[in-house]
């Protein structure tokens, strides 16, 4: 880890708080301004601060209304239709009864939210990006395997999301707009609100959920009666135990997904407001919108697997799921499907938001590159990949989640065990965020992170692989997120005593 904090920061305050109260949270040293900075300083509302720390002194009041923007940010963030999708797999496709694929999702859902809630926190604690934050637990080189795996976390929920609106526009219109034109308006809005910056989604985001909210508790309202709640999961007893575990395991794939750009939303609030409470705001935040979303999408599920209209309804499609729901309120249900697509831009914004920043982390010379270049190239490709893609939505989904949760649940175990048994108490010096020499090695990190890896293949169970351990097992299972977390945190500790021994950082 970093140096302990020097004691020697100056005087710098925020709200009459000085750099020796906050301790590890002292004021940072900010890179200077591009030419491009001074250009787009001329566009009104566009953000110009690229990966360099926000200083206290422009960060925002810890004000009232603070933690209710926070908890509605992340309301609207996770109240998202692609959320449906992922739940509607319980029922579909696992062929689980809606009790056991409910009590999976709530499961799932708040061991992903407390995790999410942890990684918030972070932002305003040190102004960072959760990727730079990163550095300090990785060391600066490996922490830039984190932002690539994360920018192909991104593209790819940017391609999923993308799919799913574009599905849902095109179902709306009778097929008069292409499932490729539904994509790329939602691309196009969501590019928007991620070049502008963050000031702006938040802003966005502090309102969306109204409408999101409202639609669904339609959809629940008029679908509801239709939920099949009797129906027992389908398999022999090993066979729904395999589905279950793989449920929960969709599930906190869904809600990890966040994990590396968690604190990048947070950066521009104050390290005064507490810990406790941005961790608990967020958690919950998350875990409500998350879970609420993914319940909804196991009911619509259970309908169409057991209502004949519903099924000749569905075709396969995020549209025709929703459309089956709503399919009692006629042109007034099309009016709330159309709304809910506005939930597929909340939720890809701010992936392609972090993606940029993403991009800017991997040296100096991508620092030089402006952000928008990155916004820009990220939402081209990722748009591609969901016109290739548009007609593969659940296998895509499937296959893909496990793995973005296979590496995050990996990393989130290195930088939990390095806060809690190495660094507790001892502070951070945030002035090293961009000096490899103040920085950790990351040898134990890196060779800990491979190790998990490792426990992740014998233990997968997908399409595309099965490890010797998930195969050992009645029914199949996957098994790889639980034992990444086992060989990590069996790994990490000595391999971090031993470098801290020999290398000294």
């Amino acid at each position: 880890m970093g140096a302990d904090v020097e004691k020697d920061h100056g005087s710098a305050s925020l709200h009459s708080v000085t750099a020796e109260e906050l301790g590890d949270r002292a004021p940072v040293e900010v890179v200077p301004n591009s030419k491009y900075k001074r250009w787009a300083q001329n566009i009104k509302g566009l953000e110009t601060r690229g990966i360099e720390p926000v200083p206290l002194e422009e960060r925002s009041d810890p004000s009232s209304t603070a933690l209710l923007h926070m908890f509605l940010m992340w309301l609207s963030m996770g109240m998202a239709v692609n959320n449906i999708v992922i739940g509607s797999m319980g029922t579909l496709r696992k062929q689980l009864s809606f009790t056991d694929a409910a009590l999976c999702a709530v499961f799932g859902n708040l061991l992903g939210g407390l995790a999410v809630g942890y990684m918030s926190t972070w932002g305003p604690r040190s102004g960072n990006r959760t990727l730079i934050v990163a550095r300090y637990f990785m060391g600066y080189n490996p922490a830039k395997v984190c932002c690539l795996l994360n920018v192909l976390t991104n593209l790819g929920y940017g391609m999923m999301s993308s799919m799913v609106g574009g599905q849902i526009l095109s179902k709306l219109s009778d097929g008069k707009v292409s499932v490729v034109v539904g994509i790329v308006i939602v691309v196009v809005a969501s590019w928007l609100l991620a070049t502008f910056g963050m000031r702006i989604f938040q802003l966005y985001e502090r309102y969306a959920w109204i409408a999101q909210l409202i639609t669904l508790c339609i959809i629940l309202g008029s679908a509801g009666p239709r939920f099949d709640f009797a129906t027992t999961s389908a398999g022999t007893p090993q066979e729904i135990n395999g589905n279950r575990l793989a449920f929960v395991s969709l599930c906190l794939s869904s809600s990890l997904s966040w994990l590396p750009v968690a604190a990048d939303y947070f950066v521009n609030y104050p390290p005064t407001l507490g810990r406790w409470t941005t961790w608990m705001v967020t958690t919950v935040g998350a875990f409500l919108a998350i879970t609420f979303t993914h319940l909804l999408g196991i009911g619509l599920g259970s309908g169409v697997a057991h209502t004949p209209k519903w099924s000749a309804i569905y075709d396969g499609t995020a549209g025709s799921l929703l459309m089956a729901g709503y399919d009692r309120l006629g042109a007034f249900g099309k009016i709330c499907a159309f709304i809910n697509t506005l939930s597929v831009v909340s939720n890809n914004a701010p992936g392609s938001y972090s993606m940029s920043m993403n991009f800017q982390m991997l040296g100096d010379v991508w620092l030089k590159v402006p952000r928008p270049v990155f916004t820009s190239l990220s939402t081209v490709i990722y748009t591609a990949c969901a016109i290739g893609g548009r007609d593969s939505l659940y296998e895509i989904f499937s296959n893909f989640l496990p793995l973005i949760c296979y590496w995050t649940i990996i990393w989130f175990t290195i930088v939990l065990e390095q806060d809690l048994l190495f660094n507790r108490g001892t502070g951070y010096d945030w002035s090293a965020w961009n000096d490899r020499k103040r920085l950790p090695s990351g040898f134990a990190a890196s060779l800990a992170f491979l190790i998990g890896w490792a426990g992740a293949i014998v233990g997968m169970d997908q399409v595309y692989y099965t490890g010797p351990i998930a195969s050992a097992v009645t029914g199949g299972c996957d098994l790889g997120i639980w034992l990444g977390i086992g060989f990590t945190g069996i790994a990490f500790p000595p391999l971090r005593l031993i470098e801290m021994k020999y290398v000294g950082r």
